[in-house]
């Protein structure tokens, strides 16, 4: 993996020597992280007529240097991993590996793979969660081999809801959001109806949407999107989203351009 690119050498001094923000008053946040963690998706490795190895190359040199400079515990790439062809899986896989932080995958509707190959490949079916501390992430299928735009298994996400009951917080991806807030999305009711009625769900996460970056609000929860780090349409960067997980309980997140502006549409949220 190659990483003297430009975009990295600008990305180096754009971080150093940064303190933790307080995003709602723009100051140093004096609460000690307990964890952080980087969100990208929509990397779509092999798609034709995209420079998707030099995408990929970014962001691994981006998070890479962000765990050198702020720490970074782990990454989730939110689906859309590869461009439509199942045999591409292995490659990106490969390539993923040169990340220097643990990571995880969702099932984007362009990850056409099925269920056991998607097994096999990561360790993990295409509905999985894992606990950090006192923290819980869940992160679901919303798509099938076909590619199709499906709700998440609601009953898979009630047991896990269940099964973290006493999490600090649970955060929560989706490749594809469950509300019609864009022509990508789907309505499941029932799901964001679940996290509206789930004390500890204290975000939800997607991609899909390469032009949105920022916030949405519904049943009190927030749900984010994070542009794209790959493909050939959507925001005019490539970047990412930092969430930020204090000691006290409070949070923060913010979209990240490591090219010009780097921190856009903030948030903090509370205990």
């Amino acid at each position: 993996m190659i990483f003297e690119r430009r975009t990295f050498l600008k990305f180096f001094p754009a971080i150093s020597g940064l303190p933790f923000l307080n995003l709602a008053e723009n100051e140093p946040s004096t609460a000690k992280l307990a964890l952080r963690f980087i969100v990208a998706s929509d990397g779509h490795y092999g798609q034709p007529n995209t420079d998707f190895k030099a995408f990929h190359s970014d962001l691994i040199g981006w998070i890479n240097q962000e765990k050198v400079q702020k720490g970074v515990d782990f990454t989730v790439i939110n689906g859309d991993l590869i461009h439509d062809d199942p045999t591409l899986l292995y490659d990106v896989k490969s390539t993923l590996e040169n990340l220097r932080v643990p990571y995880y995958v969702t099932r984007g509707n362009h990850d056409k793979v099925g269920v056991d190959v998607w097994q096999s490949t990561w360790g993990y079916s295409t509905n999985h969660s894992f606990a950090k501390g006192e923290y819980a992430f869940i992160l679901g299928d919303t798509s099938n081999e076909k590619g199709e735009y499906v709700c998440p298994d609601i009953q898979w996400l009630r047991s896990e809801i269940t099964k973290y009951s006493a999490a600090k917080g649970i955060y929560i991806f989706l490749h594809i959001t469950p509300e019609k807030w864009t022509s990508g999305g789907v309505d499941c009711k029932e799901v964001t109806t679940l996290f509206e009625k789930t004390p500890n769900v204290k975000a939800i996460f997607h991609g899909h949407d390469h032009d949105q970056d920022s916030q949405k609000t519904l049943g009190g929860k927030p749900y984010f999107f994070d542009g794209h780090f790959g493909g050939n349409w959507g925001t005019t960067y490539k970047g990412y989203r930092v969430v930020e997980i204090f000691q006290d309980e409070t949070w923060q997140t913010y979209q990240y351009n490591p090219t010009a502006a780097p921190i856009l549409n903030s948030f903090s949220g509370k205990k």
